[in-house]
């Protein structure tokens, strides 16, 4: 984001402005998250959340590589391998726990993240490109998690990756050739269970490549905030630093201690009970279940219970799941209200507030119920309003609502002025 009022890197120590002339990177800091960066003056502490996904990343990486050092990705000796560096590893158990509920706290904030952006419309012109690297990010985050989950080779990390790569296979004429690709035999073996772990290995690094491209792309048209409306003037800008790094700072030490209370106290409360017992390919486990963030698509997948047509069941859960994922990219088309922030658009409000966020709790705990009833029906139930949201409700309410007045500028909002800017049939472009 480029603005005339926006400070320049002046550097007046020796070394720093020798560094600066040579490989510019101190003067990148400090465009990107220094005193050079002007954000809005309204932001709130919803806008934490991207900065603590950034920080679960860096954490899953770096315990991911050290806990990698002593991991055996061998089929006979893996569980044995997890179970060395939890006794006999300095501090092995740390840094175990300390990853598998850091996918969970990487996966919390994410999901807060993604859910604020359908909130005040942050997938609207012109920051498209922002929203959809970070549906990508997320399909990335995905892949990388459910590999995870196969690598301490119990018997829910087994029957897991059974089950879900057994879905390849609903895929008319390629999926079992394409199951047996995946796997490199006809069941999670060493051939599977080695792939995993490199993939698991490597893609948080690919993850890491489209976060700095996000970031890149946020800084062209800078952030957006809860009023939705553009920066006018610098009166509505404040430095990144040190307002932001403060804020961010804030919400990183309550993200700690909630963190530390989990991985001290609680370090096995979202994990399942099935996975401290070694794979046994000939013993099913009564229910299987995938990680909790796993289960609102878990849940769509097996909403589907009776053929169409020539569709059947299991290829349509299939295509269910992916597409709730994938609907979130054409989400910019969808929704053609001129005005972005929830806080001026009360039908909008009522149906985020009333039906997708009821809808996307009863997945989630009908995700990590059994496939039985009434869970069966409440799924259905909450899948089909979940694509009606998106796809019939989003347009219909953008075209037929009367947004409330927005401020005419951030300042406005913030001293509460009784300036405002009436967007309706004589409106302007997107605001």
């Amino acid at each position: 984001m480029s603005f005339p009022w926006a400070k320049q890197y002046q550097p007046t120590n020796p070394v720093m402005r020798f560094l600066d002339e040579k490989l510019p990177l101190p003067r990148f800091v400090y465009n990107a998250v220094g005193a050079g960066y002007p954000v809005p003056r309204n932001l709130s502490y919803m806008w934490n959340f991207g900065v603590l996904a950034g920080f679960a990343l860096m954490l899953q990486i770096v315990t991911g590589v050290v806990l990698a050092m002593h991991y055996a990705s061998n089929a006979t000796i893996a569980f044995a391998s997890v179970e060395q560096i939890m006794r006999d590893v300095n501090w092995g158990w740390l840094l175990r726990y300390a990853h598998a509920n850091g996918a969970s706290a990487f996966f919390v904030v994410v999901y807060i993240h993604i859910f604020r952006g359908f909130y005040y419309g942050s997938y609207k012109a012109p920051r498209e490109m922002i929203w959809l690297l970070g549906v990508v990010i997320f399909l990335l985050m995905m892949a990388t998690a459910f590999m995870g989950y196969v690598l301490p080779w119990g018997q829910m990390s087994f029957w897991g990756a059974k089950v879900i790569t057994g879905l390849f296979s609903a895929i008319p004429l390629v999926g079992e050739p394409l199951q047996v690709w995946l796997l490199g035999g006809y069941a999670p073996d060493n051939a599977a269970l080695n792939r995993f772990f490199s993939l698991h290995f490597l893609l948080p690094f690919v993850i890491l490549g489209v976060v700095i491209l996000h970031i890149w792309a946020l800084h062209i048209p800078g952030s957006t905030n809860p009023t939705g409306v553009e920066v006018k003037s610098e009166s509505d800008t404040v430095p990144f630093h040190p307002y932001y790094t403060a804020k961010d700072g804030f919400g990183l030490g309550v993200f700690l201690i909630l963190y530390c209370i989990v991985l001290f106290f609680l370090p096995n409360a979202l994990g399942h009970a099935d996975n401290y017992i070694p794979a046994n390919p000939l013993s099913t486990p009564a229910h299987i279940v995938p990680e909790w963030y796993f289960w609102p698509f878990y849940a769509i997948l097996r909403a589907f219970t009776q053929d169409f047509f020539f569709l059947p069941a299991k290829l349509l859960g299939v295509l269910a799941m992916f597409a709730a994922i994938l609907v979130w990219f054409f989400l910019p088309w969808l929704d053609t209200s001129p005005v972005r922030s929830g806080h001026y658009r009360p039908l909008f409000r009522r149906f985020f507030w009333i039906g997708l966020i009821p809808a996307m709790l009863v997945l989630f705990w009908c995700g990590g119920a059994p496939a039985e009833e009434p869970y069966v029906m409440l799924s259905q139930l909450a899948t089909a309003y979940y694509f009606i949201h998106f796809l019939v409700i989003l347009p219909i309410v953008a075209l037929v609502e009367r947004p409330e007045p927005l401020p005419y500028s951030i300042t406005d909002a913030v001293l509460h002025s009784d300036d405002r800017l009436v967007v309706g049939e004589n409106a302007a472009p997107a605001i």
